[in-house]
């Protein structure tokens, strides 16, 4: 019999509702990630769409923020899906936003662990994790079929592990997943969530710099800022507003940005 948490739930998304700090489970203020200006005492972020995008300049804290919520969720803060442990951490010396869910509050309807959290960064790790998995033996069965992601190009990588492993009820956190993916690639994406979106049982979390992806138009578009988090238009994001300048004159704009 399938377990509470992996058997299918009669609930469209979202269903991670809401999430908070609770400051009295900060030893250190000054370590991190509880250093980040973003992580103020009243800090709390709510969900009310299936897919919510985040924005923002790099070291404002999006993949801590999103580390955190996926390790709440059950994922290594490596990547992968529920159970899973992609990477040894034991001599790791870098910095990583896991710690952060330690304390964090959050509220769901209902808690669901089935899902996946996807970082560009270690999305290679995960495919090889991915790969020896299934190639293991299995009494009475014989061995698995790798999925093999890594054979084929990084996009085309990229595409295919989304279109297998991101379509069932669950909660997929997206970090930068448009880091290898061509402007007509991320059209593909963009159509992926149109279909997670219909489905009604797969809440996304994403942090992304691709213009093409904010503009989801279903999506809660937000910006991290080192004042906190806000609603915004594409327009009003810096990323759309260096492309505006760049696509209307490529070299003037390239040329006074290189003299600055």
């Amino acid at each position: 019999m399938a377990s509470r948490r992996s058997r299918t739930i009669n609930l469209p998304a979202p269903y991670l509702k809401r999430i908070w700090l609770d400051p009295s489970r900060i030893t250190d203020r000054d370590a991190y990630p509880f250093c980040l200006p973003l992580l103020r005492d009243d800090f709390e972020l709510s969900f009310d769409r299936a897919i919510t995008v985040i924005v923002g300049e790099n070291g404002t804290g999006k993949s801590t923020l999103l580390e955190g919520i996926a390790v709440l969720a059950g994922f290594d803060e490596a990547g992968g899906r529920n159970g899973y442990m992609p990477v040894d951490h034991s001599n790791a010396i870098e910095k990583m936003g896991g710690q952060l869910s330690t304390a964090l509050r959050a509220s769901w309807l209902p808690k669901i662990t089935n899902g996946w959290f996807f970082r560009a960064e270690s999305f290679f790790s995960v495919a090889r994790y991915l790969d020896e998995v299934n190639s293991e033996f299995i009494p009475g069965v014989g061995r698995g079929s790798p999925p093999d992601f890594l054979s084929h190009s990084h996009g085309e990588g990229f595409l295919r592990f989304f279109e297998e492993r991101c379509q069932r009820q669950g909660i997929f956190i997206f970090d930068e997943p448009e880091s290898a993916l061509s402007p007509a690639r991320q059209i593909e994406f963009l159509k992926l969530l149109r279909r997670m979106d219909d489905i009604g049982h797969c809440q996304v979390l994403m942090a992304t710099h691709s213009p093409i992806l904010m503009a989801y138009p279903n999506a809660t578009l937000l910006r991290l800022s080192k004042y906190g988090l806000e609603p915004v238009n594409v327009k009003d994001t810096d990323h759309y507003r260096v492309m505006r300048e760049f696509c209307d004159d490529p070299h003037g704009f390239v040329e006074a940005a290189i003299e600055e």
